[in-house]
């Protein structure tokens, strides 16, 4: 990352006409206007980079056990022994296994089997997806951008069976595990419900923030699924855009079909009329808004414009062909696939990189629904054919884009889920497996430590033979998330010291084993 004083002489020369030019924005122009121009500056220097970090948020705690699983002869039959339990068993089948069109739908018969993977380091174990995840199988298997890693989870400090089960664990355990609020916030924030800080946000301070490459531009961190504590910083806030573009007051520029009415709005919601600190603060946040709206406006390119959409008449997005998932519910329905659509205005916004003066950005988007304690067979392919589709999607346009190798996607959950079938679904666990996808991503391989899995004790009638599972089978993580979230960091740009500072768990693990390696 290079500072003014670091230029070449071309460079330098380039940045000073870009500063000079903002002189005629005068001390009067938008708040907004200016720190995207400001941003603008860094981002036209010649060999300036761009990077963007988005998290596909999977809410509800994902089920990784039918999502990546080993099929080597022990660890599979102790799968298939354990989640064959009446009256819906949810094993899916083994690789191969042709699909029966006439079983019900979303069935693991209707599926047909697992779909093998072939990792480029070979002695692991035997590996293989979700039937219905095809785009990404054949991203890990042939052109190599999809990482697996695996069993992560928060962890204060490396933690084994006997430390996790002890009679006290105050200290040693993560706090509220097993909640959903407070797991969704220690993924994100790594502190439970109540922390007002994320580490994407914080990620964003360290990088971009006070003197750095956006100069504290609002578009630095974007939720496509409203509010999320991930995107907060000190200095960086998140700015919410809807699938559909930007959200506005009134209609463009005129409010009930009047230029002059929304005029004056602005005027009236601009302006401060008394000297209350608070009134103050709150017409400059209007302005800032109306300001970075009329802004994106005009830099978002419309979403019916290839390659993130299919240009037509009257365009829809829920009828977009490039944002459909076939339903595993309904075989042979096409459907509206909400996280394609978000992952779209990412697209777009990306695409207007230059135009916004953005170098560092971070995104945030969201699929729900996988709190699957009943009807999981149909409700988790359903999702999975939507992670599916929509992560392919995404892939291809960041190609068109030209941008592949600059944009890494990764997934968290609020938890994985139990091993034991409750007759119809799975509970609530704790360590999980993630995807990260992208042209930096060094795929076709499984990063940290794969668990070893344990069918019933039929003495104590619990699933805890392993070392890695608890109870009724679940995980006990061998892999943090403040590793995955700083090997993630470190592609961004943030050096060892800040690091260090964003996830200050992190010094408890082993050096060499706080860059998981996933990353270029």
């Amino acid at each position: 990352m290079s500072r003014p004083s670091e230029l070449t002489t071309t460079e330098r020369r380039a940045f000073l006409r870009h500063v000079g030019s903002l002189a005629t924005l005068g001390a009067g122009a938008p708040l907004a206007l200016n720190l995207a121009a400001l941003g603008n500056v860094a981002a036209q220097v010649p060999g300036s980079d761009y990077k963007a970090l988005v998290c596909v948020f999977l809410a509800g705690g994902n089920d990784s056990f039918n999502t990546v699983l080993a099929t080597d002869g022990a660890p599979w039959a102790a799968y298939v022994a354990t989640r064959k339990q009446a009256p819906t068993p949810i094993a899916l089948r083994s690789v191969g296994t042709a699909p029966n069109g006439t079983a019900a739908a979303g069935t693991p018969d209707r599926l047909g089997g697992v779909l093998g993977l072939t990792s480029v380091t070979p002695g692991g174990p035997g590996l293989a997806l979700h039937p219905l995840l095809a785009g990404l199988a054949q991203r890990y298997n042939t052109s190599r951008k999809l990482a697996l890693v695996a069993n992560v989870g928060p962890l204060l400090a490396p933690t084994t069976k006997a430390q996790a089960t002890a009679s006290n664990t105050v200290g040693v355990l993560p706090p509220k595990l097993y909640s959903h609020n407070d797991q969704q916030s220690v993924w994100q924030a790594m502190s439970p419900e109540g922390a007002s800080k994320g580490w994407g946000g914080r990620l964003a301070d360290a990088v971009v923030g006070a003197g750095g490459v956006n100069s504290q531009a609002m578009f630095t961190a974007i939720s496509l699924s409203g509010s999320s504590i991930w995107l907060n910083g000190d200095i960086v806030r998140p700015y919410m855009v809807g699938t559909g573009g930007v959200v506005r007051i009134g209609s463009g520029s005129r409010l009930f079909g009047s230029t002059a009415a929304f005029t004056a709005m602005r005027e009236v919601m601009g302006t401060s009329r008394g000297g209350h600190v608070l009134e103050a603060d709150h017409a400059a946040v209007v302005k800032r808004s109306v300001d970075a709206e009329a802004l994106l406006a005009t830099a978002v390119q419309p979403a019916g414009t290839a390659p993130w959409g299919t240009p037509a008449n009257n365009y829809s997005q829920s009828t977009d062909p490039l944002l459909q998932y076939t339903s595993a519910s309904s075989p042979g329905t096409l459907r509206g696939n909400s996280l394609a659509r978000q992952l779209q205005m990412v697209a777009r916004l990306i695409a207007a990189r230059s135009t916004l003066g953005m170098r560092r950005q971070v995104f945030f988007v969201q699929l729900g629904g996988f709190d699957t304690h009943d009807q999981q067979n149909g409700r988790h392919a359903d999702l999975m054919a939507q992670l599916d589709q929509a992560l392919a999607y995404f892939d291809t346009t960041l190609l068109s884009l030209g941008v592949a190798p600059q944009v890494t996607t990764f997934t968290a959950s609020d938890f994985g889920r139990t091993f034991t079938s409750n007759g119809d679904g799975t509970d609530h666990g704790w360590g999980s497996h993630q995807f990260v996808l992208g042209g930096a991503v060094n795929g076709g391989a499984l990063y940290g430590a794969w668990p070893s899995l344990s069918q019933r004790n039929p003495t104590s009638n619990k699933f805890d033979a392993s070392p890695d599972q608890l109870g009724n089978g679940v995980l006990l993580p061998t892999t943090s998330v403040d590793q995955y979230a700083a090997t993630l960091a470190r592609w961004f740009g943030a050096s060892d010291t800040q690091i260090a500072t964003l996830l200050p768990n992190l010094a408890r693990f082993d050096p060499a084993s706080r860059n998981l390696g996933f990353l270029s």
